[in-house]
């Protein structure tokens, strides 16, 4: 990462495109959290270029490089859309406490066996590689993350689609790793819920073919 900085402090043109194709696509998926089009992100993830080359000499390296620039897109995002502060303050992720990660009814309420599955989650292995590769399956988990929060959006989208450590987005954001855990979490739990609802009518019954499932009995 140093040879990459001292090329970039030197003007090294190479070194700059390697940067932009190595971060370009995280980028954008990072802009689109905060942008209302598509346009605006680019829009956003152009003026963060500028901004890395302007102040790559600032870069003490007590962040990841890719969190440093990172961290600048979401500031210019965000200042983009009327929010003057130059941090990304917890106040940001407002409104994800005490929201139920999974329908309370899909519990059992009382008796003996209170807090325990009504029915478990559906099997997916079960259903044919067809319908799982289908891509109205991709479109379906796109179309819930698109409705996301900002806080869980970024956070399922660095972890899951762009393999961020937690310990990178806790900087990047500046939360816990509780937080963290939480956002990461409730996004997930949205985005099965969804997922179960469209391929529900087409599992196969059990019994029908493919692996079936054992259960011990819940413990009281």
């Amino acid at each position: 990462m140093t040879e990459d900085i001292d090329a970039l402090r030197a003007g090294d043109e190479q070194a700059f495109r390697e940067l932009v194709r190595a971060h370009q696509s995280v980028l954008l998926r990072l802009a689109m959290v905060y942008a209302p089009s598509r346009a605006v992100a680019e829009e956003v993830v152009q003026e963060t270029w500028i901004a890395v080359l302007r102040g790559v000499d600032t870069f003490d390296g007590r962040a990841s490089l890719r969190t440093w620039i990172s961290r600048i897109l979401v500031n210019i995002a965000r200042r983009r859309a009327g929010q003057e502060a130059q941090t990304v303050p917890l106040s940001v992720f407002g409104g994800d406490g005490g929201e139920p990660t999974v329908n309370p009814d899909r519990f059992q309420s009382r008796g003996p066996y209170a807090g325990h599955w009504v029915k478990f989650p559906d099997d997916w292995s079960r259903l044919p590689e067809e319908v799982l590769l289908a891509g109205e399956i991709r479109h379906t988990a796109t179309a819930v993350i698109e409705q996301l929060s900002p806080a869980q959006r970024t956070v399922i989208v660095l972890r899951d689609m762009e393999g961020w450590s937690s310990a990178e987005i806790c900087e990047l954001l500046d939360i816990s790793d509780v937080h963290q855990r939480v956002l990461l979490h409730r996004a997930r739990a949205k985005v099965r819920q969804a997922l179960e609802d469209y391929l529900g009518p087409r599992m196969p019954p059990e019994g029908s073919g493919g692996p079936a499932r054992e259960f011990a009995p819940p413990t009281p």
